[in-house]
């Protein structure tokens, strides 16, 4: 018998996540006594900042400290690091704990809903700072703040379908108030991430910033179009990834680049320091309305996804999560063709599915 999860939200210290307190600052930039922004930082960088069921229940308990904290102005969700702000669910512990195990995945996705919806109803601003890729379900939980300032190196997008698994623990409910029912649509099911600055131009972020630097200089993520071109149908393209040569060159000019996050910090700051020069309540107010297009969704939702998000460990999940922690390195996805075949053929998921799309099985033949 492997070790049960314990799903209580019984904690008395972080071990998952950093809790930290910074002084608020004065428009000269001087700290102000006694007011604070509350940083809720995930530390897992090995797997690129992945929450496991264990980092749920403390940024939980993060945000109704910070929220009920009479000294606390604001609150920043952000992560160690400077590849990902966050993957979404630890891989590794849906694998090996969590696939083929509804009845376990329906008690942490209650934890997952408790999480989103801490940070609706935190009563503080929630901001999130990207400090790199937010992905899955680190785009729902960063979809879920108030505001959102990222590095524009960072990439935005969902994996969902490609892993075995819905985009509905907040994408579905979010991202179309964001930018629209039809790029929802693309992103959502495609999987095809965005980068920062088609996130800005989507609407999707308050604002990006610069964060590599060279011989002191900061330059603009240099793997990206930054002119406002067209393609053949007269189409934006401004935002997109370079391709072929252009984006060999930008790489090679990255290795001579140093990642600082100064100029993020000042801008998340900045923020900051405007909100505290707002009246309090009448701020709270302000966002709580806005608040409530995304949590009518949310909250119509959630329970229904919860429930179908656990069934479906039983199968495309479980294929989805095993393939992508089991397979070969650079074959991580089932093998999807073979999947529509054998289903369209009548048959049933069980073990001998499971071994026929597998991304071993499928490498070894």
């Amino acid at each position: 018998m492997k070790e049960i999860i314990n799903h209580n939200l019984v904690h008395t210290r972080f071990d998952q996540i950093q809790f930290e307190k910074k002084h608020c600052l004065n428009l000269d930039g001087s700290p102000v006594t006694n007011l604070y922004s509350a940083w809720i930082v995930l530390d897992n960088p090995a797997q690129y900042n992945s929450y496991t069921t264990d980092a749920i229940k403390e940024i939980i308990l993060a945000l109704g400290m910070a929220s009920n904290d009479r000294n606390v102005v604001a609150v920043v969700i952000t992560a160690v690091g400077d590849k990902a702000f966050c993957t979404g669910g630890n891989v590794k512990e849906y694998a090996e704990y969590y696939s083929g195990n509804p009845q376990e995945y329906s008690q942490y996705m209650r934890l997952f809903n408790d999480m989103v919806s801490a940070i609706l109803k935190c009563e503080k601003p929630v901001i999130c700072r990207v400090n790199g890729m937010r992905i899955g379900g680190g785009q729902e939980l960063g979809m879920a703040c108030d505001f959102s300032i990222s590095s524009d190196l960072a990439r935005f997008g969902q994996a969902g379908p490609k892993h075995g698994s819905a985009p509905i623990g907040g994408a579905t409910d979010f991202l179309p108030l964001y930018v629209g029912v039809e790029r929802a649509m693309v992103s959502l099911t495609l999987c095809e991430p965005w980068t920062a600055h088609q996130a800005y131009y989507f609407g999707m972020l308050t604002d990006i910033v610069p964060v590599l630097r060279i011989n002191g200089e900061y330059i603009a993520n240099p793997t990206v179009i930054l002119d406002k071109l067209t393609d053949n149908y007269g189409r934006i393209i401004f935002g997109s990834p370079k391709s072929g040569n252009e984006l060999a060159q930008a790489k090679e000019l990255m290795k001579t680049a140093e990642v600082n996050f100064t100029l993020l910090d000042e801008k998340i700051n900045s923020l900051i320091t405007k909100l505290l020069f707002t009246f309090p309540n009448c701020t709270f107010k302000t966002i709580s309305e806005v608040r409530k297009f995304k949590l009518e969704r949310w909250d119509r939702n959630k329970e229904s996804s919860k429930d179908w998000l656990a069934l479906n460990m039983m199968t495309e999940a479980k294929a989805g999560f095993r393939a992508f922690n089991e397979g070969p390195k650079d074959q991580r996805e089932v093998n999807f063709i073979l999947l529509r075949q054998m289903l369209a053929e009548g048959y049933e998921w069980n073990d001998e599915m499971h071994q026929a799309i597998s991304p071993q099985y499928c490498y070894e033949k």
